[in-house]
């Protein structure tokens, strides 16, 4: 059976209250951010005990940390930044293990000065590729080299977006310390949307051996083509609600197939951790009950 989880980074609490409040939503993993309350996980200072203690508080409430967020753009322009973001996301892998999980999570990144979701011409072409090849290739000999693997997630509007992008990056880098994060939502733009099955059964027949880990939101057109974030207490990478043409709400909010989704996850990895994303705190319950649901009616 898929175990279904959740950012730990929607509960902007210190580290016992984030641990209470997801095994009080019935979560049986979670996606670890590094920000609590409480403790400092900045840029040099995550050290092997702080990540033993935020470990062993998880594994002592039975809640199984499955994956790490990694979030940053890899790619950045301002080559200063870029170091500085790369060198935060390496530090990040090289605790991994100290934190129970191999799997650390990043997309790949924009060379948009403004923002990291948004497109930028310079991301489809094949200096743009090479360039992003280059860091990635680093991250995942940082991640074998420590025990971990580099999860890379695509976005439409990144350098990395589409199923034939993907399937280039894992020719080009058959790297042990590469693998793959799937969310569904993230392969959509203006066109794909109005191809959803097709699209769907495209990213897995290609894909699925590649999948670590799963993520669940939703998505939908848009209403308006800039870009969309949330108004809660917590990281960029959680407020934002999508970008252009095709919006990202919570699952259950939008025309995902997720009955179709979920059968292609399930019959290819049947334990494979599923995290729910896109939602403010008081949104948990229904979009946790919505995934429930689909799992329980495809059997999965």
């Amino acid at each position: 059976m898929i175990p279904v989880g959740i950012f730990s980074g929607y509960f902007p609490y210190d580290l016992n209250t984030v641990i209470e409040k997801i095994k009080g939503h019935g979560f049986s993993t979670v996606q670890l951010d590094l920000a609590f309350k409480d403790m400092d996980f900045s840029a040099g200072t995550i050290t092997k005990e702080k990540c033993h203690k935020v470990r062993d508080a998880f594994r002592d409430a039975n809640l199984p940390i499955c994956a790490i967020s990694g979030y940053t753009n890899i790619i950045h322009p301002d080559k200063a930044e870029r170091a500085r973001r790369v060198g935060y996301l390496k530090e990040i892998i090289r605790h991994a293990r100290d934190l129970g999980t191999p799997y650390v999570i990043s997309e790949t990144g924009t060379y948009n000065i403004e923002s990291d979701w948004v497109h930028d011409d310079r991301n489809k072409t094949e200096e743009g590729y090479e360039e992003a090849l280059a860091v990635i290739a680093e991250l995942a000999q940082e991640a074998y080299d420590h025990g971990a693997v580099f999860l890379v997630e695509n976005y439409v509007n990144n350098v990395i977006g589409s199923v034939d992008e993907i399937l280039r990056l894992f020719a080009d880098l058959p790297h042990p310390g590469l693998g793959l994060l799937m969310d569904p939502t993230n392969y959509y733009d203006d066109y794909t949307i109005r191809h959803m099955d097709e699209t769907l059964n495209k990213m897995f027949n290609a894909l699925g051996d590649r999948i670590k880990i799963a993520h669940a939101k939703d998505c939908k057109l848009a209403e308006n083509l800039g870009e969309k974030h949330a108004t809660i207490d917590a990281s960029e990478a959680h407020t934002f609600r999508g970008a252009g043409a095709v919006e990202l709400p919570a699952s259950g909010l939008g025309i995902l197939n997720y009955e179709l989704y979920v059968k292609r996850l399930g019959k290819l990895h049947p334990n494979i951790p599923i995290i729910i994303e896109h939602l403010d705190e008081s949104d948990i319950p229904r979009a946790k009950q919505f995934v429930d649901d689909v799992l329980k009616r495809m059997g999965v």
